[in-house]
């Protein structure tokens, strides 16, 4: 399976990507401006992980290389919380990789879209991607829900351990 990641490269979510994706024997692609690619040693790391599982990794300026044949399409918001002021400078770099229609043509014909929410219609994803038929993002969130109730029961469970052996 190919993933790319279009936008900010530089952030968690490209991050997760890179190494969860090459963990999982995934080709990941990721894209964006140039300032804003992914930390080398990460890549690095990345890189060693998807030889061990025969995958690979491309870091990229160009969009439509990362998403050529790409099963599926990941993006997420060019303005971080609390950067909100920010918005008519910092995203700039970042029109060349809104996720579009044309954009999506070039993937698999059957590629999904996701974003990890809250999205920007108009801006990092055009209305007519994530409302389309090829977009997961309610999916995603719903299994985010999911993810994040199984890790609140982990860490309550833990605590009640930890208690129990200082008795």
């Amino acid at each position: 399976m190919t993933i790319a990641y279009l936008g900010d490269a530089a952030n968690n979510m490209s991050n997760s990507y890179l190494l969860g994706g090459a963990t999982a024997g995934m080709n990941v692609r990721v894209a964006g401006p140039e300032g804003f690619l992914p930390d080398p040693t990460i890549v690095a790391d990345a890189e060693r992980i998807a030889a061990e599982n025969g995958s690979s990794i491309l870091v990229t300026t160009d969009p439509r290389e990362a998403v050529a044949d790409a099963d599926c399409i990941f993006t997420d918001t060019w303005v971080s919380m609390g950067e909100e002021g920010e918005y008519a400078v910092r995203s700039k770099p970042f029109w060349n990789y809104q996720v579009n229609d044309e954009l999506m043509k070039l993937a698999k014909p059957d590629a999904m879209f996701q974003h990890c929410l809250p999205a920007y219609r108009g801006k990092e994803v055009t209305a007519s991607v994530i409302d389309g038929p090829q977009s997961v993002v309610w999916d995603e969130a719903e299994n985010r829900l999911h993810a994040q109730k199984a890790l609140l029961t982990w860490l309550i469970g833990k605590q009640r351990d930890d208690k129990d052996l200082l008795k």
